[in-house]
This record gives structure tokens, sequence and C-alpha cells, in this order.
């Protein structure tokens, strides 16, 4: 790292730079359309053509100070690519669906009759909940917020969920399980370099928010620590302190442990614990057992490991425990979440600046995308469905009388099940690609295939889309404006640089259309514009959890972004929870939960030896729908492989860069070799962002948090066999 002074002078260059004057063009100041970082960006504008040409880092954004990562750098080049849908296309109906065949152009007046006549009849056949909604949340807060209304007001169907549900779920229910409020960070990120222990569990932090990385290494440079927690030696995991090297799905005990000697090393604050928490006497008990010796048996950990990891944490003045999907996606994701919170309560190390915890959120609006309402029990401001007062404050601010509030319905994964039971017969997705994201995908997308409709939203032609009957164009998140709700908490704003591509629509706009051609638009036709909706969405957020009704545009122009909850135009927002020591809980206490440990759903066995986990890579993002198309990207990396430590390859009598098949008991895929120490010589890893046959999706096992419902995507059991073998038994069979 560099020097103070010399950073400073860098800054100081760029920002110069930054100023500078280009012949026509103008700068557009708004974020990133990737992950949760939203790093700051100016959109270059060719004032000539309209057109956007390039990028610029903002040095004045306080989160990652003019860093940004590979995908940040070339997002401007999905805008205006070849690859983007301008017209409307409905499906032949002679033509097969799961394939990008068979599409014709046509005006949106024949794509909304189509949809509306298709919506109209399946709902009089079969009723209102006939249709659902999938949404996603890489969208701004008021095209979540609108699209939870459009579910409810607009189509009168209960069935509404997202792809939140395989991302942020088990972070949010762990969080309010503990803490009674699910936002990110209880911190600003700006507090993050300036603590003295990080403990980051199951993040590849590096790869997946690369620009947060200059304050993770400045902890080390102060003379702090950093412990990671990870299956594979990842490249923070490399700089660690410690590296936790856990078997995949056994988190919930690693952190039972760490837990059992904080208290028995007497790390645990009592003063604070008998003050602001329940539950002390229950979870001491349960984490007795969980010694170092028991804890390595369970997680694969060394017992010397485990001792100096809760020795660093214990002993430092201040800490934040963070967390990301490695802990999260697995069937108990909710209790691993509550046991690793469990270190920042029982030590006191949370409520004060500089310590707490954060979940590294993952999608650019994981936040804000989650607490107004697409949610299958949810609605805005973070209320709950199941709430009768809940449902009659948004029933008045929506127009509607509490009765006709659709009721809860099901999580993404179930929705599928749903649809092969032809309860649900048609589909409305938007800004998500389930064919790629899913569990089980052989299976999604069978059912996919037997809608009687669907209709998929998006600006390129997704996996998800060549399932569809009408291909909606919408916009780019650089052609339209909002806001979103960064990894921190804090609510921002993206700027429009460029006006719609083609015939493309904003997603808002699309919603309120079809909905007034539903006889529904005396409930949206008055949402005229994005900052229309904002304001709607600020008043039925008010006296929620996530209260967002003192937040302006303005506000989040002239404070660099505006933390929620923020519940008056005069309240300038809180940065930091808990100052008061006052949870969200009733009593104003958090909760200590004693979580008994549960292996993963699926443990290796003769038949399939391996542990398989995924994740990403810093080159993709999500289902690759975006970034595979941006070329540089691409030729960064461009397929899927399958990571194997060596001895486990010797075994097999595997080589680097060897295509093999892998196995587990819902189908197969094949991947070229990557041999690496990196990894547990038990596990074996497969990043995500690719379709069709190249989907290790079509692999991952269903099983879902019993809270959460999420699925399990970092553990089940598989087996690797050499192509040439298989080819081989497929003879003998034959």
């Amino acid at each position: 790292m560099l020097k103070a002074e010399f950073r400073n002078e860098r800054d100081k260059f760029f920002k110069e730079v930054e100023n500078l004057n280009h012949p026509n063009e103008t700068l557009v100041k708004t974020h990133c359309s990737y992950c949760a970082m939203q790093c700051g960006m100016n959109l270059r504008v060719n004032t000539v053509t309209n057109k956007i040409i390039g990028v610029e880092p903002r040095y004045d954004w306080p989160v990652t100070l003019g860093k940004m990562c590979p995908k940040g750098v070339t997002a401007y080049q999905q805008v205006n690519h070849p690859d983007r849908i301008l017209k409307p296309l409905i499906r032949d109906d002679k033509s097969i669906k799961g394939t990008k065949e068979g599409f014709r152009e046509a005006s949106w007046d024949e794509a909304y009759d189509l949809i509306v006549k298709n919506f109209k009849k399946l709902q009089a056949e079969y009723g209102k909940d006939s249709l659902s909604v999938y949404g996603g949340v890489s969208m701004t807060n008021e095209k979540c917020y609108l699209t939870g209304k459009f579910a409810r007001v607009g189509l009168q169907t209960r069935y509404i969920d997202y792809n939140g549900r395989f991302c942020m779920s088990s972070a949010a229910g762990g969080l309010n399980r503990s803490l009674g409020i699910d936002r990110g960070s209880t911190v600003p990120w700006t507090d993050v370099h300036e603590t003295d222990c990080l403990f980051i569990a199951g993040s590849n932090t590096a790869e997946c928010h690369p620009t947060s990385m200059f304050r993770v290494w400045n902890v080390q440079e102060r003379g702090g620590y950093l412990i990671i927690a990870d299956p594979r030696e990842t490249p923070i995991a490399r700089r660690a302190d410690v590296h936790l090297d856990l078997m995949p799905g056994t988190d919930l005990a690693l952190a039972n442990g760490i837990v059992n000697l904080l208290i028995q090393n007497g790390y645990a604050d009592e003063e604070f614990v008998n003050n602001h928490t329940n539950g002390f006497a229950e979870l001491k008990e349960l984490v007795k057992e969980f010694t170092p010796e028991y804890t390595s048996e369970l997680t694969g950990v060394a017992p010397e490991k485990i001792i100096r990891a809760a020795e660093l944490f214990g002993k430092a003045p201040n800490a934040i425990v963070m967390f990301a999907r490695g802990i999260e996606q697995q069937q108990k994701g909710v209790d691993n979440v509550s046991a690793y919170v469990n270190m920042s309560l029982v030590t006191g190390k949370i409520g004060r600046p500089k310590a707490g915890v954060a979940t590294i959120t993952g999608q650019g609006n994981g936040q804000g995308g989650r607490e107004h309402g697409q949610k299958a029990d949810a609605l805005p401001g973070y209320r709950k469905i199941a709430y009768p007062e809940h449902v009659k404050e948004i029933a008045e601010v929506w127009g509607i009388q509490p009765e006709e509030m659709p009721q809860a319905g099901v999580s993404a994964y179930e929705m599928f099940g749903l649809m092969e039971q032809k309860t649900i017969r048609a589909l409305y997705l938007l800004c998500s690609n389930p064919a790629v994201s899913a569990p089980n995908l052989n299976y999604v997308r069978e059912q996919m295939k037997n809608l009687d409709f669907m209709v998929c939203v998006d600006f390129y032609m997704s996996e998800s889309a060549e399932f569809a009957d009408v291909i909606l164009p919408t916009t780019t998140w650089a052609e339209d404006e909002g806001t979103t709700t960064n990894v921190e908490g804090r609510i921002i704003k993206i700027n429009r640089a460029q006006e719609p591509l083609g015939e493309s629509k904003p997603d808002w706009k699309i919603q309120v259309e079809i909905a007034e051609l539903m006889g529904r638009g005396e409930y949206f036709s008055h949402l005229k514009t994005s900052l229309d909706i904002f304001n709607e969405l600020r008043r039925a957020s008010k006296g929620g959890i996530a209260d967002y009704s003192g937040v302006t545009w303005e506000k989040i122009d002239k404070q660099d972004g505006v933390f929620w909850p923020c519940k008056s135009e005069d309240d300038p927002g809180t940065p930091h929870l808990f100052l008061d020591k006052k949870f969200y809980h009733p009593d104003g206490k958090a909760k200590l939960f004693a979580l008994p440990y549960t292996p993963p759903a699926e443990e290796p066995d003769n038949e399939f030896p391996l542990r398989l986990t995924t994740g990403r890579v810093v080159y993709h993002y999500l289902s690759g729908n975006q970034t595979r198309r941006i070329q540089f990207l691409h030729d960064m990396c461009p397929e899927p492989f399958v990571e194997v430590h060596p001895e486990t390859a010797a075994k097999y009598g595997i080589e680097h860069e060897e295509k093999v098949l892998l196995f587990t008991r819902r189908g197969e895929a094949e991947y070229k070799v990557k041999i690496t120490e990196a990894i547990r010589k038990d596990t074996i890893f497969v990043p995500y962002s690719w379709g069709h046959e190249k989907s290790i999706n079509l692999l991952t096992i269903p099983a879902l948090d019993p809270i959460s419902r999420m699925p399990e995507f970092k553990a089940c059991a598989a087996e690797i066999k050499k192509v040439q073998a298989v080819n081989t038994e497929l003879k003998k069979v034959q």
C-alpha cells in the first residue's frame, strides 16, 4: 500500500484529471450497476450522439474513493451493446421453448394485447393466484417497490418472490432474529479500515467486492488482524493472520467453537450481555461441548487455528464480524448468521463505531430490494403480511381495502413446485435469470417450459427468456433514474445518462401500462416518473423498520447518500445502529441463540465422496447474462472450471486443464480442471455464472433453510469421472 502522503497526492492528481473538460463530452454522476459496493462513477456521454462512450471513477465517493473493479470499468459497454433487445418479441406457437429460435418482433400494442388476454383468461379460469411475479434486486428501489405493488394490486396475486431469495434471505432472517432489524451493516463502510480485527466468514472478498479491499488491508497495516473462514485459500485468505479452512457446510460448528472459547477465556462482556441481551445462559451451556478438538473434528480446521482466532478476536478493542454467501447459502444459513452475530454480542463489540456486524451484500440493491415488498411475505418498510396492522397501513397508501391484500405466497424455489402442480400457470419474470441461478436446474427448466404462459422483461436474451412467450425490452441502469441502497444501508442516487435505446422502456413504466390494461389503472396512473414512485415509497415505508420517509433525492445528493432509518426531512439518517444500545426487539435487547449443529443436507459417501461448493469469479456477475457479453470480461474468464487439489487430482488420474464430468444426484456437467493447492482435498469448487449445459446449478441441491427458504448452494455430495472412463462405461452398456 502507498504511504498516506503519496495516496493524498495521487488522489489530488486524479481529481484534477476528473475535472478536465473533454470536447463534446459531459459527465453524468452515478454508480456502478453491479455489486452492492455501488462504486461511484462518472459516465462519459457524447453530447453530439447523446450516447455513453466511457467511464471515469469518482474520487469524491466516500465508500470506494475512486476504486473500480474490472466489471465496473466495463459496465458502460452493456448499454449500447449489439445484443440489446430493442423491440418486443413474440414466440411462434410452433417453436420449442428453451431455445432462442422462433421469436419475431412485434409492436408494444400487440405484445400487451397478448399478455393481457392470457392473464385475464387464466385468472378467469383458475383464479387470481394462477399468475406469478418473479423479481430481482439489481433494480432501483422504485422498481422493486412497484413490482410488489404490481403483483398484489395490479395482478391481484399472492405469488411474488425474487432472486434475493438465493442471495440475501438468510442474512435477513438471521439479522432480524438476532437484532430485530435487517440492515446490511451496523456501521458505515468508512469504519471498516479503522477497526482492530476483521473476522470475515464465507466471503471471497477480493474477487466479489474488490473495491473494499483497500480498507481490509489497511486494518493489517495499522497493526490489526484479519481472520478468514473459507474452504478455499482465496486471495484474501492468503493474507490472513488466521485462515480457518473449514469443510463446506460446517460454519455453525466453527462459530459455536469460537463463542465457547470467547466465554471460557474471559472475553465476554458481562455488563453488556446482562443489560442488553437475552439467552446467554442457554448459549453458554450449549457451546460447552464445542471444544477446539470437537470443533476441529466437525469442521476440519486445526484446533490451534480455532484457538488463535478466538484469542485475536477476543483481545481486539474493536472488531467487525462480516459474512457473505458462503455461510448464508446453506440449509442452516439463518442459524449460521445468528451464530456469527453471537460473537459480537457476547463480547459487546456492537453498537459503537468500528465494531459490529455486516453482511457483504452481493447484488447492487440486495438491501433495498428486500425491504419494500418483493418478498413473498413482506410489504414496504419491512412490514409483514402476517400482521393485520401492517396490511392496514399499506392498504391505505395503495388505496385498497385491507381484505383485498393477497395473503403471503411462497419462496422463489417453491414457486416452481406450484408450477408443477399447475397452481401457478403464468410467470411474469423481470431482472432475474432462474434458468441459471436456481438450484436443481433440470427440474426448474422443466417447470418453466410447462407454463401456460410466460413473460420475460429483460434487455438481453437470457437463458430464462428462451422459455418465454413474450419478451419485453427494458432499459439498462444508465437509461433510467432512481435510488438503490448499498452494502452499508446507504440510500444513493442512480442518474440517467442516455435515453432508452430503441423501443425499450423502464420496468416501472411497463408495469404501470400493464396494470392499466388489466383494469387497475386507478392505482397506478398517477405514477408518471421515478420520483413519483419514490415519494409513494416514502409514504409506504413511514413507520416501518426500513423507514425512508425522511429521504429525498436532494438530501441524497447533499450528503453522499442517506442511511436508513431516516424518519423526517430534518433527520440526517443513521450511519451507526444501536449507539444507544437499544435493539429492535420489543424489550430493546438483542437475542443470543443457542444453536445445535447439524450437518449439510447431503454428506459425502462412497458413491459421491467429494464436497461440491460454488461461488463467483472477479470477472462475472450473477448468472453472467451481462458480463459474458463484455469482450474483455469474457476473454479473461471465458468458461467455468472445477478447482481440484493436486492430491485429489492424482487420486483420480486427472491432469491440469483436462475435461472431466462432475456428477451429483441431480445431474452432470463437464468442466475443465484447474489444479490448485488453494482448496481442501475433500472439496471441489465451480463458479456459477454460465448457462445451459455449463451451469453448475444443474448439480446443486434444493435443500431449503426452514426460515429463509434459501437453497444449499454451498454444499452437496459430488463425484468426478474422467470423460474417457465415462465413454468406456457407456460403450459397455450399449
